[in-house]
């Protein structure tokens, strides 16, 4: 395969009927997953998709790439040994919200303090899908599902915070209805060094249909979520006349042109500033009070990667010691013959 050839969405689209519900916001990501890929135009055979066990992790046989469908809550711990074998290849997580933050929680918030150079996509609808309709990590608090009857008596993980906590230096947010931003964040979450992290809400029409319709559903959503771009003013609303301000230590939302915001008030979205402070404080917003939820790349910013600082380690060692191998490596300490 040509390295400088053009690639289109197709190129990156296996042979195999997409076996998801009529319906699930799988479709969408999947569809918006082929397009970024093609648009960042890394040939499929240097590409590999890696994921758990859920709906979502289906998602490699529907690649056109390498691909391995591994073990509940391992995607990330195999994706992790891949890429440190492989660091010449782009690798992408797929993980659910359950696979992902459940059983795989300690491998996902290990690989984003690591900085491992992953791109991962994880689904986010509220519930176990594949298991048939039990709560999940991000289930809130009173949900009612077949697991708890009676409703939930304990808090959700947030995705964002469980990044934030880990040190993480990207993350981003989409909607599955929102193709143009899903594809936008994923081109960007690809073109980072080190661990992105995009979460996707998406809908699950089974389990959990309309979970996240109180932001999602299009007579609200222009008033519930901003689209953040680093450079741009943070603004939103319907009639884009809504913005975000300082109001001491917390965010605040005004409506421009009244109670004296002027537009030169609204803040201005720097995704490349370390301090994490602001960052936190854009992506913990919920969409669901005052301030509105936070979709687009919410924190972008460069730090040493874990595969790199392994490859350098080791050639340093190889260089220093004089090893070509591993064998050569065993043979060099106190060895003994057995007869």
């Amino acid at each position: 395969m040509e390295e400088n050839k053009t690639f289109t969405a197709a190129d990156y689209k296996s042979s195999q009927a997409v076996r998801w519900c009529p319906g699930c916001g799988d479709h969408a990501i999947l569809n918006t997953l082929h397009k970024a890929m093609a648009e960042l135009g890394v040939a499929p055979h240097k590409t590999a998709v890696i994921s758990g066990i859920g709906c979502s992790s289906r998602l490699p046989y529907y690649m056109n790439t390498y691909g391995f469908h591994t073990i509940h809550g391992r995607a990330a711990a195999v994706a992790t040994g891949y890429k440190v074998a492989h660091p010449e290849m782009t690798v992408w997580q797929i993980s659910g919200d359950g696979d992902g933050l459940a059983i795989g929680g300690n491998h996902f918030i290990h690989a984003v303090r690591r900085n491992i150079d992953l791109n991962i996509v994880l689904f986010n609808n509220k519930i176990y899908g594949l298991t048939k309709g039990q709560y999940s990590p991000t289930s809130d608090r009173g949900f009612v599902s077949k697991s708890s009857p009676y409703g939930t008596v304990e808090d959700p993980f947030i995705p964002a915070e469980l990044v934030f906590g880990a040190r993480g230096n990207f993350f981003a947010r989409s909607i599955d209805v929102e193709l143009a931003t899903s594809q936008e964040v994923l081109v960007a979450a690809a073109k980072h060094k080190g661990t992105s992290v995009v979460e996707i809400l998406q809908n699950c029409v089974i389990f959990n249909n309309g979970i996240h319709n109180p932001i999602t559903d299009r007579e609200v959503r222009a008033d519930r979520t901003i689209l953040l771009r680093h450079g741009e003013k943070m603004i939103f609303g319907r009639d884009k006349n809504r913005g975000l301000v300082r109001d001491g230590f917390l965010l605040k939302a005004v409506t421009i042109g009244e109670d004296g915001y002027t537009i030169d008030d609204v803040l201005v979205h720097d995704a490349h500033t370390q301090s994490n402070f602001l960052h936190q404080q854009l992506a913990m917003m919920d969409g669901l009070g005052e301030l509105p939820l936070a979709l687009g790349v919410i924190r972008d910013v460069e730090a040493p990667t874990y595969d790199d600082g392994v490859t350098a380690q080791v050639e340093e060692v190889r260089a220093h010691k004089g090893f070509s191998c591993l064998r050569d490596m065993i043979l060099a300490g106190e060895t003994w013959t057995v007869e």
